[in-house]
């Protein structure tokens, strides 16, 4: 029992204390013996040293004497041995999470220890060890500490031996999930609730660790504040071990708060763009329960606009109104123009130099328009896309154009595009409809008519993965369809459609993240596309198809695989069919996850003019994938069945 006795002093008392103190600062000012001896203190400079330090300084500061000093001090330190040395046995993992973290490690360069103060830093080094050891979920271990004197060892003269035992480890006997707030008595939270039960990542029977146990509170946490409750919390969180039966009883206890809905957008930093223009392009959906992944949904179409340098959207939870709660876009405005170098590197086309114009309002219109130079080993193209800002229902015009001189096939194309319409792009799905011209000139020996067209055209794309830039599961689905007339030789009404679908699909069963994201996948490609028209029709060869290259049949070249005509030469076809199977492994090392991962895939495609006379072209091959910082980067290496080569294919990022 510690007893707490309280003293009465007279008032005069704490000023002599407080006397006292200031005149032993004031000591601390006064000259030491050193300066007394000639030697000069730090901060002060004695009057004869003056000219010493001016002629120092002169001369560059250089001082024979104090060169070798430095380097007789860092001889010395070289020469000098650690107090002691610290080795650690045991299983691996524990042993090195010990040496690594054990505090004793830090007195070790402490040359004037004595054996009394070695064995004070020992007792403290075993509860310290046991304190680690339960972070690790070994509550029972059995430790023995030896020092041992090392009189002639090179790194230090005493040895400190910690052996270690840590027994069986604990594990989970019981999760108890608790609620408070709103959520706890919500009907429309059940889904929500349920759904942090089920995804509690410790669950019994598996290993309590500190780590595991911090990690699913706050994974847990998320999942309640991403959906209606921005401000939950952990309002209990308790464990409990019992070290003999190696178990541990988990309680937690999340508060929720209250349920909150987004109210209106307010805009800071707005200046130049019209602020009722960017609430149309972030369409945060007022009145809607707040849930943080439309919120992020609706940043990220800020940012992508080209109208901001910068967005930061938070909800205010503040406002003292949880039913209508603003949302502060902090934002900072793109320059009115600006230019754009850009340089790449692709195996389909080499290395790639641009040039991109961005004018963010230009006369008149209004629209953004973006002006691109590209010219690579292939290909020559100069285009121009303007896009106006969308209306209420997400909706906008467009209109774009470009000049495009490319190798296809075996002829070089010039061609031309003009097009306008609109479209719309929301969470998962883009939409388009709009006019379009074409015209194809091929150049070469014996090359076929150039031809013109126009037609109508409609677009949807549909992206259900759960990562759209680097996805594990689901899938993707893009139709184009176009109704159009020849205007070259005879006008002759065609259709082209083209369908492109790709798959991933997780292979095995798993029950928590870690074990899912092991998981191997399958992933799984098709395209199919069709011109149909009578056969004298002259349809431009921009619409219709070639393939081969880095996405779609690996192992042959960009745009290799096509119509083969009498004469050998390789030209644009009327029916398209691309089939493409991989296998998708995560690379684990030492029994970690790794960035990495290794793929095995075939590629099939084959173009015709008619469906009888497809023949597939089939690429097989081996790769690697990287999760970098700016996106996957894929390389794979492939070998041609039909060309029996191999070929090397890489490129950064993925797009659906």
């Amino acid at each position: 029992m510690v007893r707490v006795v309280s003293v009465f002093a007279p008032a005069w008392l704490p000023a002599l204390l407080f006397s006292g103190v200031l005149l032993l600062q004031g000591c601390s000012l006064l000259p030491k013996k050193d300066a007394a001896e000639g030697k000069p203190v730090a901060g002060l400079v004695r009057a004869g040293d003056a000219d010493s330090a001016a002629r120092a300084d002169k001369s560059g500061g250089k001082n024979d004497k104090g060169d070798k000093d430095s380097k007789d001090d860092e001889k010395a330190k070289a020469d000098r041995r650690d107090a002691f040395t610290v080795d650690v046995r045991g299983p691996e993992d524990v042993r090195d999470y010990l040496a690594l973290h054990l505090e004793i490690q830090r007195y070790r360069e402490l040359d004037d220890l004595g054996a009394t103060e070695i064995s004070r830093l020992m007792v403290a080094a075993e509860a310290n060890a046991r304190e680690l050891l339960g972070t690790l979920g070994y509550f029972t271990p059995t430790l023995t500490l030896e020092l041992n004197e090392t009189p002639d060892g090179t790194k230090a003269p005493r040895e400190i031996v910690i052996t270690v035992a840590p027994g069986d480890i604990t594990k989970v006997s019981n999760v108890q999930i608790s609620y408070g707030g709103a959520i706890a008595d919500d009907a429309a939270a059940e889904a929500q609730r349920d759904a942090i039960r089920t995804e509690w990542a410790l669950r019994a029977g598996q290993p309590f660790t500190q780590q595991a146990w911090d990690n699913a509170k706050t994974t847990a946490l998320r999942s309640l504040t991403a959906k209606r409750f921005p401000t939950g919390n952990i309002e209990i969180s308790r464990a409990e071990v019992d070290a003999d039966r190696h178990e541990a009883r988990l309680n937690v206890t999340y508060q929720s708060g209250p349920a909150y809905k987004f109210g209106p957008l307010v805009l800071r930093g707005t200046e130049r763009y019209d602020p009722d223009g960017a609430r149309r392009i972030a369409r945060l959906p007022s009145g809607a329960d707040y849930d943080q992944q439309k919120l992020l949904d609706a940043q990220q179409r800020l940012a992508s606009s080209g109208y901001y340098d910068s967005v930061f959207l938070t909800l205010d939870t503040d406002s003292g109104n949880p039913l209508a709660a603003p949302v502060i876009a902090q934002l900072r405005e793109a320059p009115l123009q600006k230019v754009v170098l850009g340089a790449g590197f692709t195996t389909d086309n080499g290395p790639r130099l641009s040039i991109d114009h961005i004018h963010n309002r230009i006369p008149l219109l209004g629209w953004r328009a973006v002006s691109r130079l590209s010219v690579d080993s292939d290909i020559k193209s100069l285009s121009t896309e303007w896009n106006a800002i969308p209306n209420d229902h997400g909706w906008r015009w467009f209109a774009g154009s470009e000049l495009k001189r490319e190798e296809s096939g075996s002829y070089i194309v010039d061609s031309g595009r003009l097009r306008g319409g609109r479209n719309k792009s929301s969470d998962h799905i883009d939409r388009s409809y709009f006019l379009q011209y074409d015209y194809a000139q091929n150049r070469g020996t014996n090359a076929p008519p150039s031809a013109s067209a126009v037609t109508a055209n409609w677009g949807w794309t549909g992206r259900y993965f759960d990562d759209n830039s680097a996805p594990s599961r689901g899938y993707g689905l893009a139709l184009e369809v176009a109704a159009g007339y020849t205007l070259t030789g005879q006008q002759t009404p065609f259709t082209r459609t083209y369908a492109r679908w790709l798959g991933v699909l997780p292979l095995g069963s798993a029950e928590d993240k870690e074990s899912r994201a092991r998981r191997s996948r399958l992933q799984v490609r098709a395209e199919a596309g069709a011109v149909s028209a009578k056969d004298s029709a002259q349809i431009p060869s921009t619409l219709m198809f070639l393939t081969g290259g880095d996405t779609t049949v690996r192992g042959y070249s960009y745009k290799q695989i096509g119509t083969v005509r009498s004469d050998g030469q390789i030209v644009a076809g009327r029916y398209l069919g691309v089939l493409s199977a991989e296998w998708q492994r995560p690379f684990v090392y030492k029994d970690k996850l790794t960035e990495w991962e290794s793929v095995v895939f075939v590629d099939a495609g084959a173009v015709a003019d008619k469906p009888g006379e497809l023949k597939p072209k089939v690429g097989v091959g081996v790769g690697a994938r990287w999760r970098s910082p700016v996106g996957p980067v894929q390389a794979d290496l492939a070998y041609g069945v039909d060309t029996k080569k191999f070929r090397l294919h890489f490129r950064l990022g993925f797009t659906f």
